[in-house]
């Protein structure tokens, strides 16, 4: 009987496939199964970006993963997805799942690990995340020396999302989406606004990058404006201890 084959959490980077690392792109070109989520039936982002390396005669693993507040269909599709490459682990082949960003970071992979890495070899490669290339792209060191970093999710609620910022000297907010208004009253009573950077699709060819400020005059009190997913809102507080 072969050996079962490892299963490898391969990180991409934030969007541009130049930042994928040396060994990402190897493992992908070399890969006989790969694996990867989808949203809703939409087309694959992850995929998107490692689209170029992938063989043509890979077998890809599709894991549609619908969006609802209700956990429970995802957690079936990552089951279902997760016995899939199962079998492909269990017959001796190595698969590598795609995924955006970080694997451990946000990362959908985290699903797929939780329920394999106690049966099957796992090896995780590491990416560029959001939140660097974010930086990166607006030009915005976040902290140095001794300073706090919070990163938040835009889907919490006000009073926690103020009390968070409050005690950090830099923030990174995730998940903006439909919470933009929300988000952008918060900082505007703590008089932060005006330090806050807007980024979105950050190292694509649509990025968008400017100040959080410009943009409050499109929120119409009470509208539910919303922003691509695929975006974040940086800050710094205080002095900048590198100058």
């Amino acid at each position: 009987m072969s050996a079962a084959g490892m299963l490898y959490g391969v990180g991409l980077g934030p969007g541009d496939p130049e930042l994928m690392t040396l060994k990402a792109a190897r493992l992908i070109a070399g890969a006989g199964v790969i694996a990867y989520p989808t949203l809703a039936g939409a087309e694959s982002f992850a995929r998107a970006i490692a689209a170029g390396v992938i063989p043509a005669a890979a077998e890809e693993i599709v894991m549609d993963v619908p969006m609802r507040v209700d956990r429970a269909p995802a957690q079936a599709a990552y089951d279902a997805g997760a016995a899939r490459i199962a079998e492909r682990l269990a017959a001796g082949r190595d698969v590598v799942c795609l995924c955006e960003g970080d694997p451990f970071f946000y990362g959908s992979f985290m699903y797929l690990f939780a329920r394999l890495s106690g049966r099957f070899r796992v090896e995780v490669v590491p990416g560029v995340s959001s939140v660097n290339a974010c930086a990166a792209v607006a030009g915005l060191p976040l902290v140095a020396r001794n300073q706090r970093l919070e990163i938040l999710a835009g889907t919490l609620p006000a009073a926690e999302l103020r009390d968070r910022i409050v005690g950090a000297e830099a923030v990174a907010i995730m998940k903006v989406g439909r919470h933009l208004g929300k988000i952008c009253t918060v900082l505007d009573d703590l008089g932060l606004i005006g330090r806050a950077v807007y980024v979105e699709r950050a190292t694509l060819a649509n990025q968008r990058v400017q100040p959080l400020a410009g943009m409050v005059g499109d929120l119409a009190p009470g509208a539910a404006v919303a922003v691509p997913y695929f975006s974040m809102i940086l800050l710094t507080k205080g002095e900048d201890p590198w100058l």
